[in-house]
């Protein structure tokens, strides 16, 4: 039976005034491909639903077509409200910018990674995706990245996109104060870490390594 897998992306679009934000389009499309080829039921949410808007920083003209065409992914996404967790297999979050702002204040995705974490599903983020498991706790209230080895967009890369200013909080930070292993590699290398069910990549060049594992799991 073919495994289901939610994808959750951001629909937040400015960091601040003439600065768009959005997904990164690399970190959803490049997953998304890979579970479509190993015949995974791919739902993409979003905390609203409907746009999902895309990073413009992460398109220019050596963009793949075959990440381009994935952009029409993002265009109508469905509302996280309308999920019930018990049908997926496994989450999915692709970072941007963008997930810094909604996915952290999203009260059905807290409850959705509980209810995948602790039934032993493959819970994943990349870059900025793992802002998403900031705010989420397990049954016994302690946060679910506690004593977990994590990877994440660090401070020195976000130092380099010069964005770190119009960050709500850094995430590596964050990670670390919430009492997360932090384990980071050097800027722009391609890392990920997996802690049982918990999977993270660092960057965008991460991207493939998080989705291999994932699917790894779910096949096991």
């Amino acid at each position: 039976m073919a495994k289901h897998v939610l994808m959750v992306v951001t629909n937040h679009s400015e960091l601040a005034e003439g600065i768009q934000t959005g997904v990164w389009l690399s970190e959803f499309a490049e997953a998304y491909n890979e579970f479509k080829a190993n015949n995974f039921n791919v739902t993409v949410a979003s905390p609203s639903g409907g746009l999902a808007p895309v990073d413009p920083g992460s398109v220019d003209e050596s963009t793949p077509q075959e990440l381009l065409e994935r952009k029409a992914m993002l265009e109508q996404t469905v509302s996280l409200n309308n999920i019930d967790a018990s049908t997926y297999d496994a989450i999915f979050l692709p970072g941007g910018h963008g997930t810094m702002f909604d996915l952290p204040k999203s009260e059905k995705l807290k409850e959705v990674l509980q209810d995948l974490f602790e039934r032993g599903k493959p819970v994943a983020a990349v870059c900025h995706g793992p802002a998403g498991l900031v705010e989420a706790k397990l049954s016994n209230g302690q946060p679910l990245v506690a004593g977990r080895k994590v990877n994440a967009f660090t401070n020195p890369e976000e130092a380099d996109t010069t964005l770190d200013k119009h960050m709500p909080f850094l995430l590596e930070t964050k990670l670390r104060e919430l009492g997360a292993i932090y384990v980071a590699a050097p800027n722009w290398n391609a890392h990920v870490e997996v802690d049982g069910n918990l999977i993270t990549g660092q960057n965008p060049q991460s991207t493939m390594a998080v989705a291999n594992e994932f699917v790894k799991q779910l096949q096991d």
